[in-house]
């Protein structure tokens, strides 16, 4: 009896929906932590982009320090002490002759040297301080600070994890006094918290909603994230559907409340990775290392979610171990290793970079190019050198080789011996070191004998005839005593064989 009411139940529910794809808490689309494995490439654009800002934060950390000091000048024995480095502080001030330079003060003649900043960096810096008092630059920074209470817990976050925070939300280091009060409708610093004073609903739209269009992403839209993966990863087909079935899931707004979702449902899932993506658009740099950002998911209650979705989605969020941590990278933040968005502070980031790097590439150059002349002059006078003793030898060993295998008319006697010629016409005392510039001399110029190859060959073989002859004279004497040693009477033997085992004689 109760069979005929069930699908009486079903049609009813159906045409009261106008929705056909209901969305509903409970409601399970597929499972959404993929079971598979995949292997992990580098990418070596964004490594690059990871790369290049080493030992930025201490250098600038330590240029705020140098001038908070009266004489604008610090003590090279302080600065274990006063900045927590992984490395020796003198080093570290030596390694950097653009930012900082070490001089003696002129009060006491065997006092410790100090370290000042150079002209460039103090230029560099008066141009920092103009951009980080800007009013525009303070409402960004205060846009960035509302964004992350909105998605925070209950709407705060703890003074010690926004310092934690404050290089990639790109703050001041005073943000406390400079940024903080002056926004008192937004937000207030209370019992050593950042409190939300006021909703905005303006920014409270997540930037994949506002990419297509504002109001586009409410509960039950599906939204397709960009997807970007590096050269080399090989993608299976298990991979691929588990993905295009997960596209397939309605986007969630990281600013909605997802209190009536489950925290094991396809849909909640979905929330974390738009999190994770938003909370890496807020950032200046769209990067974060990743204990930073793991410490702001504890807050959030989604550490270990964190970990899952950026285990599982290689093609949106990219793990860098460049500068010894790791790093989060948002993928589509970047274009061929270089950041998309323009920002006042990253450009800051990229002037101190060049700085830094600027004597150590103008040494680089000149190391090259004076190596290059060493190198050539060198060469030169090693081939001059040679060519004065062996060079001659090496060109008309080469010279026979060619005419031996021109000359047809020539008997096979003729060829052993003028290969024997060529092979063992240097003096018994100089034998070790000639063979090793022989072999040198032929490995090296096979350039300059084929261009030596001309049609002036004729004339060239009469002139080697004539060398021939007057060197014959010379060997004559020499071969006697190479003959009556056993070992050379032995691999003169052997040469020959060798020769007339390859040489077939011209009937």
């Amino acid at each position: 009896m109760p069979q005929p009411r069930a699908p009486r139940f079903l049609t009813l529910f159906s045409l009261s929906n106008p929705n056909p794809n209901p969305i509903r808490p409970h409601q399970t689309y597929l499972r959404t932590i993929f079971d598979g494995t995949f292997k992990l490439v580098r990418d070596r654009g964004l490594d690059h982009a990871v790369g290049r800002e080493k030992n930025l934060k201490p250098l600038l950390s330590l240029k705020n320090l140098i001038k908070l000091e009266p004489s604008k000048s610090l003590p090279v024995s302080l600065l274990k002490r006063s900045l927590d480095l992984p490395f020796r502080p003198v080093e570290f001030v030596r390694k950097y002759p653009s930012v900082f330079e070490e001089f003696l003060p002129a009060a006491a003649a065997a006092a410790h040297p100090n370290v000042r900043l150079t002209a460039r960096a103090l230029h560099l810096d008066a141009e920092e301080q103009l951009v980080l008092q800007s009013d525009r630059l303070k409402r960004r920074a205060a846009d960035r600070l509302l964004k992350l209470l909105m998605i925070a817990r209950v709407h705060k976050l703890p003074l010690p994890l926004v310092d934690r925070l404050r290089w990639d939300l790109g703050l001041p280091p005073n943000y406390a006094e400079t940024v903080v009060p002056e926004f008192p409708d937004r937000f207030r610093a209370a019992d050593g918290f950042l409190e939300l004073v006021c909703w905005s609903h303006e920014l409270a739209v997540s930037v994949f909603e506002n990419r297509n269009g504002k109001g586009k992403g409410e509960l039950g839209f599906p939204l397709v994230f960009p997807v970007q993966f590096s050269n080399g990863f090989e993608m299976d087909k298990k991979y691929e559907k588990w993905l295009r079935e997960w596209q397939k899931l309605p986007y969630v707004s990281p600013y909605e409340n997802v209190s009536h979702l489950k925290g094991s449902s396809d849909e909640s899932d979905r929330w974390v990775v738009g999190v994770l993506h938003e909370i890496l658009h807020v950032f200046v740099g769209k990067k974060i290392e990743k204990d930073s950002l793991l410490e702001f998911g504890e807050w959030l209650g989604l550490r270990s979610r964190f970990k899952r979705a950026l285990l599982q989605h290689p093609g949106i969020f990219y793990v860098s171990s460049k500068v010894g941590t790791y790093t989060v990278v948002l993928k589509e933040g970047y274009k061929r290793g270089s950041l998309i968005e323009d920002d006042p502070v990253v450009n800051l980031r990229n002037q101190y970079v060049h700085l830094m790097n600027s004597v150590r590439e103008e040494s680089k150059a000149s190391k090259v190019v004076q190596g290059k002349g060493g190198v050539d002059e060198s060469d030169a006078k090693g081939v001059e050198g040679r060519g004065e003793g062996d060079g001659e030898s090496v060109e008309e060993r080469e010279e026979e080789a060619r005419e031996v295998e021109d000359a047809s008319e020539t008997d096979v006697d003729d060829d052993e011996k003028r290969s024997w010629r060529g092979g063992r016409d240097i003096a018994p005392g100089r034998r070790g070191r000639d063979f090793v510039k022989v072999k040198f001399d032929v490995d090296k110029p096979l350039r300059d004998s084929r261009r030596e190859r001309s049609p002036l060959r004729d004339s060239r073989r009469e002139r080697l005839h004539s060398l021939e002859v007057s060197k014959r004279r010379q060997v004559r004497g020499a071969r006697k005593d190479v003959e009556n040693t056993p070992e050379r009477s032995r691999s003169s033997k052997s040469s020959r064989r060798l020769l007339t085992s390859k040489k077939t004689p011209v009937l």
